[in-house]
């Protein structure tokens, strides 16, 4: 097993379901134990989707979202990289890769496992995006999946792409952030085109009964809010 590289600058610690997590301002997460980096909804190819129904949108998000990724990847060295669904905003988007994104693609792929978990929007991957491709994987007490499902403890999830709003001193702040209350945890998006759902939407509240706490990621460091200083949108 490789050392994993922590980066105490970009770095937020938190402990889940027992296990040592590290937040990462790219919306990534790290589990040391398992030598492992986490992404959720990279929606590659969602300019490109659009496009093709007449909404046209730069079309840099794939690139833009790769610039991240990588370098996620490079400073932490990891063993094993997770993708937790909807990695493709639709099947079709992986033939619509350019030839530079998909050497970008390859050379962060070379040399450690890769492993694609299936979303809503990606439920067939193929096997030219190279690495491994399953409906949910456990590591440790965790259970990885995209969906987070009610009433299931223990684990990470995407899919909802969660965003926290705070306002102080009359300023209006609308950041990408974690959610977690000790056990689960939802994800934020690394899609460039991703978009956002506000913490506060009922979506979230079969999900964390008792409350959570939010992740914010700031510019510079990521910043823990009580769920009762959120604001809607």
């Amino acid at each position: 097993m490789t050392a994993l590289r922590k980066n105490t600058q970009t770095t937020h610690e938190i402990e889940l379901s027992g296990q040592l997590a590290l937040l990462d301002l790219t919306g990534a997460m790290v589990l040391p134990a398992h030598d492992a980096l986490l992404v959720a909804d990279l929606h590659f190819e969602k300019g490109s989707s659009f496009a093709r129904r007449g909404m046209m949108l730069p079309p840099y998000d794939t690139r833009e979202t790769l610039v991240a990724l990588s370098d996620a990847v490079s400073r932490f060295n990891p063993k094993t990289v997770i993708a937790l669904g909807d990695s493709f905003h639709d099947i079709g988007g992986p033939d619509r890769l350019g030839a530079e994104e998909r050497a970008t693609l390859a050379e962060v792929q070379q040399g450690r496992e890769w492993i694609w978990v299936t979303g809503n929007h990606d439920r067939i991957l193929p096997e030219s995006i190279g690495g491994q491709v399953v409906e949910e994987m456990a590591l440790g007490s965790l259970t990885l999946r995209h969906e987070p499902a009610a009433g299931k403890r223990a684990e990470v999830a995407g899919h909802l792409h969660p965003v926290g709003k705070v306002v102080m001193r009359g300023r209006a702040t609308r950041r990408r952030c974690f959610l977690t209350d000790g056990s689960r945890c939802v994800m934020p998006a690394l899609g460039a085109y991703a978009g956002g759902l506000n913490a506060c939407d009922a979506a979230f509240k079969p999900l964390f009964p008792d409350g959570f706490t939010a992740h914010l990621i700031g510019t510079e460091r990521i910043f823990a809010i009580a769920k009762s200083m959120l604001c809607r949108d």
